[in-house]
């Protein structure tokens, strides 16, 4: 069991219960599942840059990348339907939490000029998404092998039911929220 869900079983149940008055373990609310998503774009026409964001995506979650295609095709994107135009990765268990402990102590402090996570960023179901402009923040990518710096995005799913719980739920586990 890693280090996050022993805390979040052990310390944050416990004490979730009691501030906010639950009445048992399963009321409190958990993280469902952690989704890793890039947007390739313009970067889609080469298949070197395909295989560098899937390498990326694969040496920062652990997990081999689902690369997503065009539903449709839009002229002004010079997008056709079925082409690549990204690529996403589903943690869920073991893998999630291990995910979770190295954005919040290793990824997040890493990041320049950051100054906490904006409570903005919960989207009204309890859900948190964080947006990254480089993908040079993570441990796992060694800054000499770069050949395109892209973005990434994080979206944390939780079965809360509203942006303060999971909030809460958020702090209790070590996130950086900007004070108020």
């Amino acid at each position: 069991m890693n280090r996050l869900e022993k805390k979040y079983r052990k310390e944050i149940v416990p004490e979730m219960k009691k501030t906010l008055g639950f009445a048992n373990d399963f009321e409190v609310p958990r993280i469902l599942k952690v989704v890793v998503n890039v947007g390739i774009g313009k970067l889609a026409r080469e298949e070197k840059n395909q295989e560098s964001v899937k390498t990326t995506l694969r040496r920062i979650t652990g997990q081999e990348p689902l690369l997503t295609k065009a539903k449709k095709s839009i002229s002004n994107f010079k997008v056709r339907r079925g082409m690549v135009v990204g690529a996403c990765v589903t943690l869920r268990r073991a893998r999630m939490y291990d995910f979770l402990d190295k954005l919040v102590h290793a990824t997040l402090p890493r990041v320049r000029d950051f100054r906490g996570l904006d409570t903005k960023n919960l989207d009204g179901h309890g859900n948190l998404n964080i947006g990254f402009k480089e993908h040079t923040v993570f441990p796992e990518v060694k800054s000499d092998e770069i050949e395109t710096i892209h973005g990434l995005e994080v979206a944390i799913v939780t079965n809360a039911k509203t942006d303060e719980v999971a909030q809460a739920l958020f702090e209790r586990l070590g996130f950086p929220f900007k004070k108020t």
